[in-house]
């Protein structure tokens, strides 16, 4: 590929863990490769590859905005990926009371039902 989708993928890997990206790379298809081009190369590869912000800020951010845009979807996965980046749980509990203040307590309150629910699976394995 180029060097924006190497350093996209790596910053993937060390981020979500190489079983989520194995698995996503293996469901990708025709129709959609260019759009997971397009998420390796820019969010991975240019946002989160960027050394301006530590990847446990960048976490927290991440699960800020998805919150606060009301993106449930993906907090799990990104709930899962404190473990690599660093965020505590205390962080992101720190996160969502923001994202309350902010954003509003409907959309706080059900990233907190899910970041539960996350922890207590990944407690289990």
């Amino acid at each position: 590929m180029n060097e924006r989708f190497d350093a996209g993928m790596k910053v993937r890997r060390k981020v979500l863990g190489d079983a989520h990206v194995d698995r996503a790379e293996a469901a990708k298809t025709e129709f959609d490769t260019a759009f997971q081009g397009l998420i390796t190369e820019g969010a991975w590869g240019t946002v989160w590859a960027s050394d301006g912000i530590s990847l446990r800020e960048r976490s927290m951010l991440t699960l800020a905005l998805l919150a606060a845009c009301g993106n449930f979807e993906e907090i799990p996965m990104h709930i899962r990926a404190t473990a690599n980046t660093g965020a505590s749980k205390q962080d992101v509990l720190e996160v969502f009371q923001h994202v309350a203040i902010y954003a509003g307590v409907p959309r706080a309150n059900h990233a907190l039902k899910l970041a539960k629910a996350t922890y207590a699976e990944m407690e289990a394995d």
